[in-house]
């Protein structure tokens, strides 16, 4: 067991500190591109990539889907809840707790503790969670909502194109194949060098709220994945998947937001990276919990 929680944490915790490093350090590093190379070409390949070759059940992807939407409700409604007895602004809080980073963190750790079939699960969660945080968070963060985002979404173009190979059962041309494979292999390494890098460069500006928040997301989507898993009596890597991608810390992606609508930037970077500190400690002991 100590062989295989190494196997799945070391990768992860490498290729961040590489970034971390690479971000002290003082090199160049545009953040703005490589965000843009993994959100418009990346992602949307690997999510091709992996759909396309696992041909799941159809029942357990439309499972999945459905419990990461409650899960999604159920974050919203506590946050709201957590935040109003604490009297702090949901613009400024509400998608720190919503939104978890099962994107950089997630994505990989699926795949190294339950393989292909695991990330494809976890793509699923993956999807809903950037469709949800560049719709309803940017809404909650902005104070408008604008759907026609959603048109901007590559990955979302990626996942109907997928659902087609799917539903028809037409194999992918080998050269298509071979592309996606090639373009969606720099997606995860790319998304852990981006984020030891963005706590390289992030500051704690509140630690006793910063600490508070953290612990707040961390844990209710541990309990929110549980108690959805035991509900539907989830198979047991898509169980695995849900609480993994549940219980991740806050995503890089509410910083930036919180920045560009000027919502308490620093506090949210200090959940960012105080999350974050706190999910690489726990890892272990929740990765014995789902495996």
């Amino acid at each position: 067991m100590l062989a295989t929680l190494v196997a799945i944490i070391a990768p992860i915790l490498i290729v961040s500190a590489i970034g971390f490093a690479w971000g002290r350090s003082g090199r160049p590093f545009d953040s703005s591109l490589v965000t843009s190379l993994v959100t418009t070409i990346g992602t949307p390949c690997l999510i091709a990539s992996t759909l396309t070759k696992l041909h799941p059940d159809a029942s357990a992807l439309g499972t999945m889907a459905l419990v990461t939407l409650l899960c999604f409700g159920a974050y919203a409604l506590f946050g709201v809840i957590l935040l109003r007895l604490l009297k702090l602004p949901y613009h400024s809080y509400l998608p720190a707790l919503m939104f978890p980073n099962c994107g950089n963190m997630g994505l990989p750790l699926a795949l190294f503790a339950f393989g292909e079939k695991g990330l494809g699960l976890a793509i699923i969660f993956f999807v809903i969670s950037a469709t949800l945080q560049f719709t309803v968070g940017v809404a909650i963060a902005s104070g408008s909502a604008d759907l026609r985002r959603l048109l901007r979404m590559p990955l979302l173009y990626a996942v109907a194109a997928s659902l087609v190979f799917l539903a028809t059962d037409w194999a992918v041309p080998r050269w298509l194949a071979n592309t996606l494979d090639l373009l969606g292999g720099l997606t995860i390494p790319l998304m852990l060098v981006a984020l030891g890098v963005s706590l390289a460069q992030l500051k704690v500006h509140s630690l006793k709220r910063a600490l508070g928040i953290s612990v707040s997301r961390i844990a209710l989507g541990f309990l929110v994945g549980v108690g959805l898993a035991y509900a539907f009596g989830l198979e047991r890597e898509a169980a695995g998947v849900l609480i993994l991608q549940s219980s991740m810390p806050v995503a890089v992606f509410n910083y930036l937001f919180a920045k560009l609508y000027d919502r308490a930037a620093e506090d949210v970077a200090g959940m960012v990276v105080v999350s974050t500190l706190i999910s690489f400690a726990t890892l272990p002991l929740l990765l014995l919990l789902i495996l």
